[in-house]
C-alpha cells in the first residue's frame, strides 16, 4: 500500500504509482552564459548553477538579469519545475525547484518540466524522496549530465492534487518562517559587524554610570596581558572513547562559542599525560589551523577539556576581561591580521610567534565590561535565531520524510 506515515486526516486514498514521463512534459532552457548576466538587465533569468547555490525548492525572487533578445530565450510558466541538466557532482545535479512566476528566462542546461501536478509539491518530493534516484542517473566524470529521457523513467508515488496542494501550502508556510528568521539573523549580523567597527575604532564610546567619559584606551601586545600556548598538535585517534575528556577541535570553535554537539572524547590516560594543556574557566581557545583567528571562551561545562589545532590563551584579569579579549579576537581587524601572517600552502596556520606579536586595544575594565555585555547580548540573539532555524529545518526534514512515500 502506498500510504505515507504522516498525512492530513481527510485523505485516505493510496498514492498512485507513475513514471515521471506519464505526468510531465520535458523540454530544455536556452543558453544564458555568465557573461550574459548584467546587473540592470531588462529580463529576469535563472542559470542552472544557481539551482544549487542560490535557490531552494521554490523560486519567486530572481537574482539575475540579462539583456539577451527575448526571441532567443525560453521563458517559464508558473508551476514549471526545473532541474539542472549538467553540474559538477551527481548530488548537486539532483536538485529541483519550482518557478512560481511566468516570464522568467530559463538558461541552457536546465531540464524544464511542465505538469498538471502541483510543482511546489513535486519539487519537495523530488528533493526529499527521489534525490538519490535522480543522482544515480547522472552520467559523466569531470562534468555530469542528466537527460530528460532518464528523468522520465523515474517512478513516483503521487497523491491526489488536493492533497498535493495542502502539503505544498504547509511546506511553504514552514519555509516562509525559516526565511523570516534567516533575514532577521542576517540583519542582526550586519548590525553587529557595524557596531563592532564603531566600538573598536572608538567612533562610539560608552560613558560610566555617572555620564563621565572613560579613560583613553591603551595598546598592548598580547604577551603583556596574557599567556598563550599551542594545544595538542598530534593525532590521537587511538585515544578516542565514547565517554571521557572532551576534545575541542578547531572545527568546533565558532565565533564567540564552542559547538558542543559533535565533540570527541579522549581516554583518561591520554588526558592525564597532557594535563598541563587542560583548559581552565575563562580561558580563550582560538583556531590555530583552518579558519584561523576565530575564538571562544571556555565555560564551566568545558573546564578540564583539551584543544586540538588551537591556541590556548589565559589572560591577566587585573588588566582585561576574557570575554572582551575574545570579542576583539573575532573582529575583522584581528581576523585580517591572522590571515595576513598565516603560513602554509594548504590549510592556513596561525603561528604562536605572530599571535604573540599582535596588538590589542585595552580600555578600562569598566568600559570593557560595558562593551562585552552589549556585544554578547547581540551574539546571544544571533545564536538563538540560529538555533530556531536549525530546529525548524530539522522538524521540516523529519516531517517531509514521513509525508512522502
Amino acid at each position: 500500500m502506498n500510504i505515507p506515515l504522516l498525512r492530513f486526516p481527510e485523505f485516505k486514498d493510496n498514492w498512485e504509482k507513475h513514471k515521471f514521463g506519464e505526468i510531465a512534459i520535458f523540454s530544455k532552457g536556452k543558453g544564458i552564459s555568465k557573461a550574459d548576466i548584467v546587473e540592470n538587465g531588462a529580463i529576469e533569468c535563472i542559470r542552472y548553477g544557481e539551482l544549487y547555490t542560490t535557490y531552494g525548492e521554490t523560486i519567486s525572487d530572481v537574482k539575475s538579469r540579462t539583456n539577451i533578445d527575448a526571441n532567443d530565450l525560453v521563458f517559464s510558466e508558473a508551476n514549471d519545475v526545473i532541474i539542472p541538466a549538467s553540474g559538477e557532482t551527481q548530488i548537486d545535479i539532483a536538485t529541483a525547484s519550482c518557478v512560481l512566476r511566468n516570464g522568467i528566462a530559463l538558461g541552457g542546461d536546465l531540464n524544464v518540466i511542465k505538469t498538471k501536478n502541483n510543482g511546489v509539491f513535486l519539487s519537495y518530493y523530488l528533493n526529499y524522496k527521489k534525490k538519490l534516484d535522480i543522482a544515480s542517473l547522472a552520467q559523466g566524470i569531470s562534468v555530469v549530465h542528466l537527460y530528460s529521457s532518464q528523468l522520465s523513467l523515474i517512478e513516483l508515488n503521487l497523491p491526489s492534487n488536493p492533497e498535493q496542494d495542502k502539503i505544498a501550502v504547509l511546506i511553504r508556510s514552514v519555509d516562509d518562517k525559516i526565511n523570516v528568521l534567516k533575514k532577521k539573523k542576517c540583519l542582526l549580523e550586519k548590525y553587529k559587524k557595524g557596531i563592532m567597527q564603531k566600538l573598536f575604532s572608538q567612533q562610539l564610546r560608552f560613558k560610566d554610570d555617572n555620564g563621565t567619559d572613560f579613560p583613553e584606551w591603551e595598546k598592548k601586545k598580547i604577551t603583556d596581558i596574557a599567556n598563550t600556548a599551542i594545544g595538542l598538535v598530534t593525532t590521537m585517534t587511538t585515544s578516542y572513547v565514547d565517554v571521557g575528556i572532551p576534545l575541542i577541535r578547531n572545527s568546533d570553535i565558532k565565533e564567540n562559542r564552542v559547538n558542543k554537539t559533535q565533540l570527541i572524547y579522549l581516554d583518561e590516560a591520554f588526558a592525564l599525560k597532557h594535563k598541563h594543556k587542560k583548559f581552565q574557566l575563562n580561558d580563550i581557545v582560538t583556531v590555530h589551523t583552518g579558519d584561523i583567528g576565530i575564538s571562544a571562551v571556555i565555560d564551566e561545562s568545558l573546564v578540564g577539556c583539551l584543544g586540538f589545532a588551537t591556541l590556548n590563551t589565559r589572560v591577566n584579569t587585573d588588566y582585561v576581561l576574557p570575554e572582551f579579549v575574545c570579542i576583539y579576537y573575532n573582529t575583522p581587524k584581528s581576523i585580517n591580521y591572522a590571515i595576513s601572517v598565516a603560513t602554509g600552502d594548504g590549510r592556513s596556520n596561525y603561528n604562536l610567534k605572530d599571535f604573540d606579536n599582535a596588538i590589542i586595544p585595552v580600555p578600562s575594565i569598566k568600559e570593557q565590561r560595558k562593551i562585552s555585555r552589549f556585544l554578547l547580548s547581540i551574539y546571544k540573539n544571533i545564536n538563538n535565531l540560529d538555533l530556531q532555524i536549525k530546529q525548524i529545518e530539522n522538524w521540516k526534514k523529519g516531517t517531509l520524510q514521513k509525508m512522502f512515500c
